[in-house]
């Protein structure tokens, strides 16, 4: 089945022109001016809007249990809302915990996906054991699986937190397979110590969650596994940074010629600590980790991203609705569930802020959303581009639609949006997943369980697996 767009804008991380574009068995196979229409299903008039790949989430947190609760989006409603906001493939991870078989880790987040995913998915494991000949065989067993990237925690220690010599032999081992570790770098020592100190004072607020985690504690971290990183000689990826003293971090880092990355998330460049301050425990919104900075480091944020200190833009979408989950911390930020929902607002808040307002060209949000995480994840050219050989994974994106961001336009399975009320720009007005059709100017003309698996190999392009 044959689809042609014609007369749109592509717009990529690199180029920008007038061309169609046709589609044949959810490939790009032909890129160029007046494409014959002739032996086409379907002829697509894109006249007045952009033509741009679809976005490459590779930090998303579905059906995921945590603190007691678990993550409102499954794969079905995320992906779902996922694409209303442009995105069409992602990559989630798979949580173990300390002496869990990875294997069996693996198989139960397939399973959450097969049958639910709309369009194609990928998968991290996160990192929770290392000290054993089982741990290390199921590590290489995940590689051999499609797993070609890990996630380790400096937090979390003793539940998802690693201590520094098993970390070193990980890294290590990583970087003999060109594996590039990520990293949620804040010190769980230090954050534990100021934590157990604000609830014995009785100060429970969210306003003590940014308080007990602050911007200082990510930064040392950060320069920590850099350290870590380049004695393994392994490369680093450090997810959701937040502030300044971890970008100052990774940037004198990469100005030496170590191989470290990083990717910020729209709500710490759109957000400074106020929002803790919300009465009526609205604040419990915003909690989440790293959270939310005092104001000024969002602006550095962006600067970081203009400059490319910062490579990539995910959102860490872990969504908990606010009249429920939420609630179970109401006497102790201690125990409000860490995380936000954000999957659909990723590509439309860094377009209407970042984009707009001249902080970044469009180039950048491509490469920033797209491209540059489907390169780093194992992806690209299939993914995160507009090329001839390439996936159909494509948005028909209209730059000049405006709209009020909230709840009632966000497709999450969660009782609030961290933008309300906000003015935005651009409208994803046909999104595409291999050339099948999942929302035309908002009416939803998708199904579970579209999406196929992404088998990932270090430096190498995905096999795709249906189902």
């Amino acid at each position: 089945m044959a689809t042609i767009i014609t007369n749109g804008e592509i717009i990529t991380a690199s180029d920008r022109y007038h061309a169609d574009i046709r589609i044949d068995a959810g490939v790009i196979t032909t890129i160029g001016r007046d494409l014959p229409v002739t032996e086409v299903d379907t002829v697509i008039d894109a006249a007045g809007r952009w033509v741009i790949p679809g976005g490459v989430d590779v930090h998303t947190h579905l059906d995921m249990p945590f603190m007691g609760t678990m993550s409102s989006d499954d794969f079905y409603t995320g992906t779902r809302a996922a694409a209303h906001g442009g995105t069409t493939s992602i990559v989630d991870f798979a949580i173990s915990f300390r002496g869990q078989d990875y294997d069996e880790v693996l198989d139960n987040w397939m399973a959450k996906a097969r049958g639910k995913a709309v369009f194609d998915y990928g998968l991290h494991m996160a990192m929770t054991w290392y000290d054993t000949p089982d741990a290390k065989a199921g590590v290489l067993s995940c590689i051999e699986r499609g797993v070609s990237s890990f996630k380790t925690f400096m937090a979390y220690k003793g539940v998802l937190g690693v201590e520094d010599p098993e970390l070193f032999d990980f890294m290590r081992d990583m970087g003999q397979l060109n594996i590039p570790v990520s990293m949620h770098a804040e010190n769980g020592s230090i954050v534990e110590s100021m934590q157990k100190a604000f609830v014995e004072q009785g100060k429970l607020t969210p306003e003590y969650h940014g308080l007990s985690r602050p911007s200082g504690v990510e930064g040392e971290a950060t320069a920590s596994a850099i350290a870590l990183a380049r004695y393994a000689d392994c490369k680093l990826y450090i997810v959701h940074l937040t502030c300044q003293e971890a970008l100052d971090a990774v940037r004198e880092a990469r100005q030496r010629g170590q191989a470290v990355y990083a990717e910020t998330c729209p709500q710490y460049l759109m957000f400074d600590d106020e929002v803790y301050r919300r009465p009526d425990f609205e604040g419990a919104k915003w909690v989440m980790s790293p959270p939310i900075r005092p104001k000024g480091h969002q602006d550095y944020l962006w600067a970081g991203l203009a400059d490319g200190s910062l490579q990539a833009v995910a959102t860490d979408h872990c969504p908990f609705n606010f009249e429920t989950q939420k609630q179970m911390g109401r006497e102790s930020f201690t125990k409000i569930p860490n995380g936000a929902p954000g999957i659909g607002d990723r590509m439309g808040v860094m377009y209407t802020f970042g984009v707009k307002t001249g902080r970044i060209d469009v180039h950048k949000w491509i490469d920033t959303c797209c491209t540059f995480p489907a390169r780093f994840f194992d992806m690209f050219p299939r993914k995160g581009t507009i090329a001839v050989g390439s996936d159909a994974d494509i948005v028909i994106f209209d730059p000049t639609t405006a709209y009020t961001m909230g709840v009632d336009k966000s497709e999450h399975n969660c009782d609030y949006n961290a933008y309300e009320g906000m003015q935005g720009y651009g409208s994803f007005d046909m999104v595409f997943s291999r050339g099948r059709l999942l929302w035309d100017h908002g009416e939803w003309k998708g199904s579970a369980g579209m999406g196929g698996y992404l088998k990932r190999r270090a430096g190498g392009a995905p096999e795709l697996v249906e189902g």
